[in-house]
């Protein structure tokens, strides 16, 4: 699709399901096609609406694409075949479709921006309930997530979008009157459903038209005097505002994502950012799963995800509002409520200053976080030590302590060291049995009277109680200190890890294979690989593998983790751990981000040589043009005078055209030579013969091939210079391009000199001008097909000569090198070898 401009799309918007998009489509198709446009139908889907179907009689339509997938065949949308076709309109229904496994792009909307860039002009249809940013809006009404959804950016970039409305009695009326609408709206939504999904679409097109307006610099979209803000001297475009959202990793994450997205839609050129804080003393919080899709949601409505670290969540994300400048920022509600403290939102709207702060409530709400049990953060050695230290060590202790007689402070403290010893060696559980078998010895043996429950003196009764709690304290501290501490390690060794992991993406072409062996090596597996999707079902392709047998299908591996939906990271040698799966998961994510790099390079690659030919061909149209016009022209106007009966030429007349001719003719004969040659040479089919050649034998003939020009040449060549290995037509040719070019940039008058000399094993020939030169940087530029003297506008002419030159000469076997002339001016000298 040369040269043709990239189509529109037009998109019919929906409503509520069932609400007539396709009808409305499928007629504007009919009325496109009567006024003699080239309409197809790329996919229709009627769901048995017979009304839409007799609409679909006489138009053209393209056949679907089948897909086998899991023992089924589907069909979908070819874009192929639509690009191939290449009409002027094509038809294409359900924008937010997702492609079954194994098609050119995963969602419908993808395959239509591809035949867009074709070209073709594209019109589709879309409900306002796969609109991306309300998706969440829509489940609040309906009760019921959509699965598939389109970017709203996709939508947004239509030429024009047509809201189909129906009131929503209207809608509920149609499947009883049989219309050709799908009765689901009359089932799955209540009229006030519909009314709200209504108000939904109206609002979000009303924003679109909003941005229209803005960035066509509509109704006080550019004036001085402030526009649709007011503002004294203000200008449109002159502030960007900034909507930030605060992710917690927590489900609502969703949520806040999509209004925040809707706060910044209804703005102009307003930038979202994302923003998930980590804090500095221990592990990240949240999800990192639900972080990873929560940051894809916001790269899909167009967003940015940042991280930051702090100990204070909300000054950390004002901090960071105001340095990106945002002008709103969004937050969940609080999951916690806080009898004796502010929440997160509350403190961030006291501080947030000029900024303004949206608390969006959530399903979560006051619900408090959902605790997880803690991972074990001591091994199983130490919390058998600390178990031991508990049930045998106490009972030794009081054994070793009761013929002491010390007093009982002393056995308090000696008890209390025991317990704490026990909270180091085994945790908290350990420690709190130690402290309480403690009391019980402690107020049986020690504790007067003995050997009985009963505590006589109140002080002892407080002693105790103390040492009970102080021991709880103390076991509690020093087990959250263990598992903080190995916490921390673990978290500062998947840091590591993960740093480690950024800087193999980053570096050379082989991202992969060594991303690969760092995750095998990190975890100690005998083998890691990457697999994809085959597109026959069921089958999966490696793609990379490091260490051993690979896995050849996510089943045959001990651990594997989803990626996408066509990759599969698979490791063999033992099951991970959860937490270690948490780390597989970014050594996954950036495994697909390191193959998409690899097969971009190597469509790069790929590229570059077809881009270079083109760039060629280009310059070589732009400029063979010139050329090639000026000898014909010459030589046609010669012609055409010598056959005119209407003058009557002398014989020195009729022997200056006939001489202009010739000129032009041999002009001619050396272009088109030029241009064969180079071909040949880029094609690698050129004839080469060397031979023992003297020097004398060519000069002659290509001196004569000079034509005029002969008489600024002056030749220099002394005797008994020896022999050279070269083909005598390649180098006549050579010779015959530098000596044209040197006097063509040589000043009237100043001649052109050709001399030769000789060393211990070449033969050199060098072409001297008194031109002006070319700058050293610009030496080898000149031997660019299509290019003189650094002008790349090409219609000076093609400049194939020096290029061709040097070709020729590395054809033989030497080199040709420019030089600058003494007191101004170039040396081309060619070296060649002496013929043995």
């Amino acid at each position: 699709m040369e040269g043709r401009p990239r189509g529109r799309l037009r998109v019919h918007l929906g409503v509520a399901p069932g609400a007539g998009t396709t009808y409305a489509m499928v007629s504007e198709a009919r009325r496109a096609r009567d006024r003699g446009e080239d309409v197809v139908v790329g996919i229709v889907e009627t769901h048995g609406r017979a009304a839409t179907a007799r609409l679909l009689d006489g138009l053209e339509v393209l056949p679907r694409r089948t897909v086998p997938y899991q023992g089924t065949t589907f069909t979908e949308l070819n874009p192929d075949a639509v690009i191939e076709r290449a009409p002027a309109l094509v038809l294409i229904d359900e924008l937010a479709h997702t492609n079954v496994p194994g098609s050119r792009h995963a969602k419908r909307w993808q395959d239509v921006t591809a035949i867009l860039d074709a070209g073709i002009d594209v019109v589709s249809t879309v409900g306002v309930q796969h609109l991306a940013s309300l998706n969440d809006a829509v489940e609040r009404i309906t009760g019921v997530r959509q699965g598939e959804t389109v970017p709203d950016e996709v939508v947004r970039r239509a030429e024009r979008i047509e809201l189909i409305d129906l009131p929503p009695a209207a809608q509920l009326r149609r499947p009883a009157h049989g219309d050709q609408v799908d009765p689901a709206p009359a089932e799955d939504f209540h009229p006030g459903d519909l009314t709200a999904l209504r108000e939904l679409a109206r609002r979000w097109l009303a924003d679109d038209d909003r941005r229209g307006l803005d960035r066509a610099g509509g109704p006080d979209g550019g004036r001085p005097d402030g526009g649709r803000l007011g503002l004294p001297g203000a200008r449109s475009g002159e502030a960007r505002e900034r909507v930030v959202v605060a992710l917690t990793g927590g489900p609502e994450g969703d949520t806040l994502v999509r209004r925040a997205a809707r706060i910044a839609a209804r703005g102009k050129n307003v930038d979202l950012l994302a923003v998930h804080v980590t804090n500095a003393d221990g592990p990240p919080g949240g999800d990192p799963a639900t972080l990873v899709r929560q940051r894809a949601l916001v790269e899909t409505l167009g967003g940015t995800y940042h991280q930051v670290v702090g100990d204070d969540v909300p000054r950390a994300l004002l901090e960071f509002a105001r340095g990106v400048r945002a002008t709103q920022l969004v937050l969940g509600a609080s999951r916690r409520r806080w009898p004796f403290a502010r929440g997160v939102g509350a403190t961030t709207s006291a501080l947030s200053g000029t900024i303004d702060v949206h608390i969006v409530p959530h399903e979560a709400t006051g619900m408090g976080r959902r605790l997880t049990r803690p991972g074990a953060a001591l091994t199983r050695t130490r919390r058998l030590s600390g178990w031991a230290l508990a049930l045998l060590g106490m009972p030794l202790l009081a054994a070793v302590l009761v013929p002491l007689g010390l007093s009982l402070p002393s056995e308090l403290l000696l008890f209390l060291l025991l317990v704490v010893a026990a909270a180091m060696a085994g945790g908290m559980w350990p420690a709190l049995t130690a402290a309480v078998f403690a009391f019980g010895l402690l107020n049986w043996f020690f504790t007067p009277p003995v050997r009985t429950l009963i505590v006589a003196r109140p002080e002892n009764v407080l002693a105790l109680v103390i040492f009970v709690l102080v021991a709880v304290m103390v076991s509690t501290v020093v087990d959250l200190a263990a598992r903080r501490s190995r916490e921390a390690a673990r978290s500062r060794a998947d840091a590591e890890v993960l740093s480690t992991l950024a800087g193999h993406v980053l570096r050379g072409e082989s991202a992969l294979p060594s991303l690969l062996a760092r995750t095998r090596e990190t975890f100690g597996l005998s083998a890691v690989t990457l697999l994809e999707r085959s597109d026959d079902p069921g089958e999966w392709r490696v793609v990379a593998t490091s260490g051993g047998m690979p896995a050849t299908s996510p089943g045959s591996a001990d651990t594997d983790v989803a990626v996408d939906d066509r990759l599969v990271l698979a490791a063999r040698g033992r099951p991970l751990e959860a937490n270690e799966r948490k780390v597989l998961e970014a050594f996954g994510a950036q495994a697909a981000v390191a193959l998409r790099q690899q097969r971009l390079r190597e469509v790069a690659d790929r590229a570059g040589p077809l881009a270079e030919v083109d760039r060629m061909r280009t310059a070589l149209l732009a400029a063979v043009g010139h050329d090639l016009r000026t000898p014909l022209a010459s030589a046609r106007a010669a012609v055409e005078s010598l056959r005119s009966t209407d003058v009557t030429w002398t014989e020195a007349d009729r022997g200056e055209l006939l001489a202009t001719a010739d000129e032009s003719l041999i002009k001619l004969n050396r272009l088109v030579s030029n241009l064969l040659d180079m071909s040949r040479l880029q094609a690698g089919a050129l004839g080469v013969r060397l031979e023992p050649v003297a020097i004398e034998d060519v000069l002659p003939h290509a001196v004569d091939d000079l034509g005029p020009l002969r008489d600024r040449l002056e030749v220099d060549i002394p005797p008994g210079l020896p022999e050279i290995s070269a083909d005598p037509a390649l180098l006549e040719r050579v010779l015959v391009n530098l000596i044209t070019n040197a006097v063509r940039h040589s000043p009237g008058g100043e001649p052109v000199r050709l001399t030769a000399g000789s060393d211990d094993g070449d033969v050199h020939i060098r072409v001297i001008d008194r031109g002006p030169g070319i700058p050293a940087e610009a030496h080898e530029r000149v031997f660019l097909p299509f290019q003189r003297l650094g002008d790349r506008d090409n219609h000076a002419g093609v400049g194939l000569g020096l290029a061709l030159s040097r070709g020729l000469t590395e054809a033989m076997g030497g080199t040709l090198t420019p030089r600058d002339t003494p007191g101004g001016g170039l040396t081309m000298t060619i070296s060649l070898r002496r013929a043995s």
